[in-house]
């Protein structure tokens, strides 16, 4: 029988005691040598250099609570950031997150988010070691992500070569084809929809790219022309991508595309929030990686096939 008292409230409740409730019971892992409690947390890093990277979600911007519960959303700013990491072939530790929400806000969804935070971390082996709660007119997430390289350079976006192989792994457009289906109210294709609501990186190959010799790399998260273009751009070398080798990637999104009236293709190219990664590579891929173009000599540019893509091609804050 539901209650009639009214839920608790991040404001009813109070800043300090609804951080209590976050951050109880919660397992660090080994790399954390000094948790939440204290002005800063500890995080070790073996051979002293840390990856860092920080993003930010804003509710009805990079998501809608009336899609996705706020497990959802915690899962998924992880992801985003974890992704960020993993693109410079190194592994997240820990995470440092912000949160702020309206007072009214009830605490059991902060409980929910938080829980949703963990969820994801713990599938990197990886803790969240501290972080903010403000009032805000919407729900804002922030995260910070600390990755620990293991002894191994960094994987840049300027290191592609021309003669290179352009590869990835994970699934492109998924994101966009989702974001699309919920937007028309489409019920079907529910793989399509849930990987909008939480993406689902490739934990653990951008450890892998980098041990096969990955001379550059990065994350799909503005769109798969936006992303390789920033290779490009950094490289100085052109790229150009077949389309004959993205095929098994837009025969997921064909008949999501025919739903809704759109071109698959645009949410191939220039879908973001997959957060695959696309690294080039001098050599053979790893295993699992699809090579799905080559590196040429510059100007710095994206091709398909030879030709430009006049479509979408990713992403733009402003």
């Amino acid at each position: 029988m539901a209650s009639d008292e009214p839920p608790e409230t991040l404001a009813g409740v109070g800043e300090f005691a609804v951080i209590d409730r976050l951050v109880a019971n919660r397992v660090q892992p080994d790399a954390v040598a000094l948790g939440p409690g204290d002005d800063s947390a500890v995080v070790l890093a073996r051979d002293g250099a840390t990856v860092v990277s920080t993003d930010m979600l804003v509710e009805g911007s990079h998501f809608r609570l009336d899609w996705s519960t706020p497990h959802d959303v915690g899962r998924k700013a992880i992801a985003q950031n974890a992704a960020d990491i993993e693109a410079m072939g190194a592994t997240a530790t820990a995470f440092v997150v912000a949160f702020g929400a309206r007072g009214d806000t009830p605490v059991a969804q902060a409980v929910e988010l938080a829980d949703g935070l963990w969820y994801e971390a713990h599938l990197l082996g990886a803790g969240i070691v501290g972080g903010d709660l403000v009032t805000a007119p919407q729900w804002v997430i922030s995260v910070t992500a600390l990755g620990d390289l293991g002894g191994r350079e960094a994987i840049r976006l300027d290191g592609a070569r021309v003669g290179d192989t352009v590869a990835v792994i994970g699934h492109l457009g998924w994101s966009a084809a989702g974001y699309a289906l919920w937007l028309n109210e489409v019920q079907s294709f529910e793989s399509l929809r849930r990987r909008h609501l939480v993406p689902e990186p490739p934990y653990g190959q951008g450890r892998i790219a980098a041990d096969a010799g990955a001379t550059s790399m990065t994350d799909v998260s503005d769109g798969l022309m936006a992303d390789i273009g920033h290779i490009a751009r950094a490289s100085g070398v052109g790229v150009d991508l077949s389309w004959d080798a993205l095929s098994a990637d837009l025969d997921p999104l064909t008949e999501a595309g025919t739903a809704v009236a759109v071109d698959p293709r645009t949410w191939l190219l220039g879908g973001g929030e997959d957060h695959a990664l696309v690294a080039t590579f001098g050599a053979e891929p790893p295993t699992g990686w699809r090579a799905i173009g080559r590196v040429l000599d510059g100007p710095a540019r994206v091709l398909i096939d030879g030709e430009q893509w006049h479509g979408d091609s990713g992403w733009q804050s402003f």
